[in-house]
């Protein structure tokens, strides 16, 4: 079980200390007799996608290296609520234990799976509601008159055909030109077509 216990604490500055979280987690397991690995970021926010200890730290939940997460607090984890569920769920789904020292959570028990339940109902909410929103804009903006999604742009089928005769494939087309690459396979088929149809 050693082997397979980690710990992960994480601040949002470089002025912050990571030591009080430390402390607590530490104490925390050897009071089990466990031998943690830590994992750790420092100055790293939350909402950022790449955090190098959690990339790190979530690779081993993953190829079942660690079994046994504890945290000072469910924020030190979760990018968004729905981030959070997600991880929550995995662990749920794996049998796993995430610990929060702080919130005194352990999805371990019949409590704490019950909160885990809990979290899934509210993550699911804050879609429905997030949802909700945008298609109450996109109707606001209809009645105005306004156009939803990106406006078709400008297709240079001169400057697409200079391209094409250089070697360049559609995919770099479309970025050199700045629209979709579908309208440039569209275009190169339609040439395909225009040039082995029978005279």
């Amino acid at each position: 079980m050693n082997q397979r216990v980690a710990i992960y604490a994480r601040v949002s500055t470089d002025d912050q200390s990571l030591e009080p979280q430390l402390h607590d987690l530490r104490e925390y397991c050897r009071a089990r007799g466990w031998q943690p690995t830590e994992y750790l970021d420092q100055g790293i926010t939350g909402a950022r996608d790449s955090r190098p200890g959690w990339n790190a730290c979530w690779d081993a939940i993953q190829k079942r290296k660690v079994k046994v997460l504890v945290v000072h607090a469910l924020d030190r984890i979760g990018r968004s609520l729905h981030h959070l569920v997600r991880i929550i769920q995995h662990f749920s789904d794996n049998h796993l234990t995430l610990v929060s020292y702080r919130e005194n959570i352990d999805l371990s028990t019949p409590a704490g799976r019950m909160l885990a339940g809990i979290f899934s109902v509210l993550a699911e909410y804050e879609r429905s509601i997030i949802s909700e929103r945008t298609k109450a804009g996109m109707r606001a903006a209809r009645a105005q008159g306004k156009q939803i999604g990106n406006p078709k742009g400008h297709f240079d089928a001169e400057r697409a055909a200079a391209l094409r005769a250089k070697g360049w494939g559609q995919i770099r087309i479309a970025r050199k030109l700045g629209v979709g690459v579908g309208r440039v396979n569209r275009w190169v088929h339609g040439r395909q077509a225009m040039h082995e149809a029978p005279l």
